[in-house]
């Protein structure tokens, strides 16, 4: 019974999506052209680690931060040699989210880039983060938590998840903020997630509906321009409060999407299938060797000989013998009657993809 669930979950979730067509609200259809966030990245050092941190020999740059940290903390190491295994150096990256002031704070990943073993307990030696301009607009600081755990002995060791890289919640205070007058904008383009030529006509319909008409104006299958003076709001800000709480119905291409590695099917509720017939089966073939080994009389010269001996049979399994499928038909409806038939999720996928080869199923076919 339980080699048909994930098939059986993934007809009941479309089935809900189907059934729950509501409106969704404008902020989480568009992305609002120029708010938007910066990656930043950096390269640090993580110290105070337990024995598990870089071979020096391994990873020179490690020793070269180190020296340069402790150089400008006024401890002369000019001709020293240190091989500590407590260090381990680190890539820092962040994103800078829209409108973020000076003194707030963002989280930061750190992830290993040297042969370190493991970075749990570690703390992060104050990194400045850059963006692509080159400019520096965080600092970085403070104890790593690292997802993962290892432990190791004379002849094993085993690891659990990922313990050369983790997270510093509120681990990089902003130093700089990014120039953006976004109160000056005259107008803003609202850029759709999933292009549809059917969904922009949507949200200029909505935004015309709240102000009046010609305030948006529909420029391609992904873009709406916004006419903030139109809109006689006191600013941007104002205009797009109001804008991204407006509620709209989204169109849907229709898709299947399937995992071959879970044997997950997800559709849409517009998925059709034409008319088309369907036959399956499998075809098991088995060798199988038992060499035999054949002694000589006793009280002779003879030597023993190995006897090959094979077993070969083909095996056909029962599957589907030949099934119709009316035109119009849904997929849901065909996916619940395969699985009624006791027929396994990778074997559906497989039909699936035969019957989209064949031209029936009328739908994009994503496979992962």
């Amino acid at each position: 019974m339980h080699r048909f669930l994930s098939a059986t979950l993934a007809i009941l979730f479309a089935t809900t999506l189907a059934a729950s067509a509501s409106t969704i609200r404008l902020k989480d259809v568009v992305e609002f052209d120029g708010v938007r966030g910066n990656d930043l990245v950096g390269y640090g050092l993580i110290v105070g680690l337990d024995g598990s941190g870089d071979g020096i020999r391994n990873s020179p740059f490690t020793e070269e931060i180190m020296s340069n940290i402790l150089e400008r903390l006024g401890v002369n190491v000019t001709g020293e040699q240190f091989r500590p295994k407590n260090v381990a150096a680190v890539f820092v990256t962040a994103t800078l989210p829209p409108f973020a002031r000076t003194g707030s704070k963002i989280d930061v990943t750190v992830s290993a880039i040297g042969d370190a073993k493991s970075l749990l307990g570690g703390t992060l030696i104050m990194t400045p983060l850059t963006a692509p301009d080159g400019e520096i607009y965080a600092v970085a600081q403070g104890t790593l938590i690292a997802g993962g755990a290892t432990a190791a002995g004379d002849g094993a060791a085993v690891t659990q998840g990922v313990p050369t890289a983790g997270v510093i919640p509120s681990g990089a205070r902003i130093e700089r903020e990014i120039e953006f007058d976004f109160a000056s904008l005259k107008t803003i383009r609202l850029a759709l997630r999933e292009p549809d030529f059917t969904t922009a006509q949507r949200v200029e319909t909505a935004i015309n509906a709240e102000f009046r008409r010609g305030v948006a104006r529909m420029l391609d299958a992904g873009t709406v321009q916004l006419d903030i003076a139109a809109t006689r709001t006191p600013s941007p800000a104002h205009a797009l409060g109001i804008v991204e709480n407006l509620l709209i119905t989204p169109e849907r291409k229709a898709r299947v999407v399937v995992d071959q590695r879970s044997g997950t099917i997800v559709m849409g509720e517009d998925v059709r299938i034409s008319r088309v017939a369907v036959s399956q089966g499998n075809l098991t073939l088995r060798i199988q060797e038992e060499p035999l080994v054949v002694q000589p009389n006793p009280f002779t010269d003879g030597t023993s000989v190995v006897v090959p001996r094979t077993q070969a049979a083909i095996q056909e399994e029962p599957g589907i013998g030949l099934a119709e499928i009316d035109d119009g038909t849904s997929l849901s409806e065909v996916i619940a009657g395969l699985n009624a038939l006791g027929v396994s999720p990778r074997d559906m996928i497989d039909i699936l993809k035969s019957i989209k080869a064949a031209g029936a199923l009328h739908a994009e076919f994503v496979v992962h």
